[in-house]
């Protein structure tokens, strides 16, 4: 299978199509919190995103991983089988495989062989829609592919003119390939600085304009797009399927007490998620960086939760977001849980200042979640009692736009506000009335 990068010429990526059948395999190497039917069942939707057909799941224990294949030869064997007796055209590995490992299982098993890694990088590659989104993409998948080496690589001599520039006439077809993969993320790397500045011209005018920003993360599919659709009134892609999102979304809101506020929907994070990923995607990563308030959407119906939960905090982490950036965690997904788990986690969640329990589906909860941010965001606006000519238009929509009018009284040809505002917008307000 092919397809075009955003520079429009083809790469050669994983050789197998829509449909295929295939086995996903899970490698238990032992230490993981995660359930391994539940990664089994993680793995197998990462598939589907890219509309494989997983017909068949097994995990293998691992008591000690195999330089040549990772799993053991009888293992191997038992899949080599499988994939005979049921046709199949792919396998799936839940694991990292080394290039050689990679080789010799496909020779071995007389199938494609994808590992986490490139199953994650595939997806990405289909569903990115914006320029700066393919750019990203593309980057992850040459630093991936670099690693590999294939001999796929030679058409792009002709985005550069031929070789005749790029080395001797005993250069060989590798160090060719290497070199063509090294200039191209070079150029790709230009292209996303540039990206990246512009995006922080953006950031500076918005902060310019003191609203503060909220930026919904949490992992793949727990449900963080069908919540940003029904605060923003927007209608990006929200589906049960994994990765629905990669490029980010930003859209202005109303709060109580504040009249605007922009917020950010960003990719879903997931377990062991590739390092080419996290640095290709920074750019994108930076609204979540500097963001005013994270809300954590987690998926409470799923069993996974609490190690996803750990999985997020560990990218945000990665990516540099601050431990003291303020958050507020929305246990979504309510509607999915049987009456017992529902009213354990409500009574939960009513003992904590920092959750909100929500069906994002339903809107259950969500008015609550609406306050719960805003009081976050104000927690550190006082109390103002602020004099304005009665006609000054201007400075009465100032005070609403930027902080909660408590009360307006007129006192002759004067109007005297108690509006609740953050300090650094109240020594603002000042300086433009001086």
């Amino acid at each position: 299978m092919t397809s075009k990068t955003s520079g429009g010429f083809e790469r050669d990526v994983e050789d197998f199509t829509r449909g295929t059948r295939a086995v996903v395999v899970l490698p238990d190497q032992g230490g993981s919190p995660r359930d391994a039917d539940a990664r089994l069942e993680e793995t197998a939707g990462l598939a589907l995103a890219i509309g494989v057909e997983v017909v068949r799941r097994i995990a293998f224990r691992v008591r000690a991983p195999k330089p040549a294949t990772l799993i053991g030869s009888g293992q191997v064997e038992q899949l080599a089988e499988m994939v005979r007796d049921e046709g199949l055209g792919l396998a799936v590995f839940d694991a990292s495989l080394t290039p050689i490992q990679q080789r010799n299982l496909e020779t071995a098993m007389g199938c494609k062989v994808i590992d986490r890694t490139g199953l994650i990088l595939e997806i990405f590659g289909e569903r990115a829609r914006t320029a700066e989104g393919r750019l990203q993409v593309e980057l992850a998948h040459l630093d991936y592919q670099a690693g590999r080496l294939v001999r796929s690589w030679t058409h792009l001599e002709r985005q550069r003119g031929g070789f005749g520039f790029l080395g001797g006439p005993g250069e060989t077809q590798i160090e060719a390939d290497r070199r063509l993969i090294r200039d191209r993320m070079a150029r790709l790397r230009r292209e996303l600085e540039q990206v990246s500045r512009t995006r922080g011209l953006h950031r500076e005018r918005r902060q310019r304009a003191p609203w503060p920003v909220i930026a919904l993360v949490g992992y793949t599919n727990a449900g963080k797009s069908t919540l940003f659709n029904r605060l923003s009134g927007a209608h990006v892609m929200a589906e049960n399927l994994l990765f629905a999102t990669l490029d980010p979304t930003l859209r202005q809101i109303g709060l109580p007490g504040i009249d605007k506020a922009i917020l950010s929907d960003t990719v879903g994070f997931v377990s062991e998620l590739p390092t080419q990923l996290v640095a290709a995607f920074k750019a994108t990563l930076e609204e979540v960086v500097s963001a005013d308030l994270l809300v954590h959407v987690r998926d409470v119906a799923h069993p996974d939760s609490a190690a996803q939960k750990a999985d997020v905090e560990g990218v945000l982490a990665d990516i540099g977001v601050e431990e003291a950036t303020p958050r507020i965690e929305a246990w979504n997904k309510l509607d999915l849980l049987g009456d017992d788990a529902r009213a354990e986690l409500l009574g939960e969640a009513a003992r904590r200042d920092d959750v909100v329990a929500i069906s994002a589906l339903t809107g259950e909860g969500v008015g609550d979640l609406l306050g719960a941010i805003s009081a976050r965001l104000t927690a550190g606006h006082q109390r103002y009692t602020i004099t304005l000519d009665a006609g000054d238009g201007a400075g009465a929509a100032w005070l609403h736009q930027h902080g909660e009018v408590l009360d307006r009284t007129v006192e002759g040809e004067s109007a005297v506000y108690e509006v609740r505002l953050a300090p650094a917008d109240y020594e603002r307000f000042v300086v433009r009335t001086v």
